[in-house]
């Protein structure tokens, strides 16, 4: 709310990019008199997707319209590492483990980042995918990028593949 205060604009878009925040910021809308949207994305690929979807000579709710089904065609994968041990499904995770996150599942669970990425992105692909965008985090050279954005070149020639350097902690990639 505060930061929604602070900003100088006739209507303001909400991207939470995380679920256990559209909550808080639907509330913040209803507490503010300002004209807010807030489009409900989960994940930071979503609301990348949301803000390339927007049109300044559209109006704001044709604007919403388009961001909300932009997001609806994101798939999200998230490499980190497991703080605790747990057991999930039918993986085993011990703190340390390195994961693979599927639009919020843990669906790999490995100890090596890269072999984690490769298997999370056979997961993630399929023959309605068109295009992959990497975003290396703090930890990942820019080498070990390109070697996974070759990994889905060679195996799916047919996908558009992009890769950046996002500097995130924490994420060892955001695919």
């Amino acid at each position: 709310l505060q930061g929604i205060d602070e900003i100088n604009a006739k209507e303001i878009f909400v991207l939470p990019n995380n679920s256990n925040i559209i909550m808080s910021a639907k509330q913040a809308k209803e507490m503010s008199d300002k004209v807010i949207h807030v489009i409900p994305s989960k994940s930071i690929p979503q609301g990348l997707a949301a803000m390339l979807a927007y049109d300044p000579d559209i109006d704001a709710q044709a604007n919403v319209d388009r961001m909300t089904e932009s997001i609806g065609n994101v798939k999200t994968g998230l490499v980190t590492y497991a703080v605790r041990d747990s057991q999930i499904n039918s993986l085993s995770i011990n703190k340390g483990d390195i994961i693979g996150i599927f639009n919020s599942d843990i669906v790999v669970v490995d100890k090596d980042i890269q072999n984690t990425a490769e298997i999370l992105l056979d997961k993630m692909l399929d023959e309605d995918s068109d295009i992959v965008t990497i975003y290396y985090g703090q930890d990942i050279t820019e080498d070990e990028g390109e070697k996974l954005s070759q990994f889905v070149g060679d195996k799916h020639p047919d996908i558009d593949v992009e890769c950046y350097f996002g500097g995130q902690p924490l994420y060892y990639y955001i695919i």
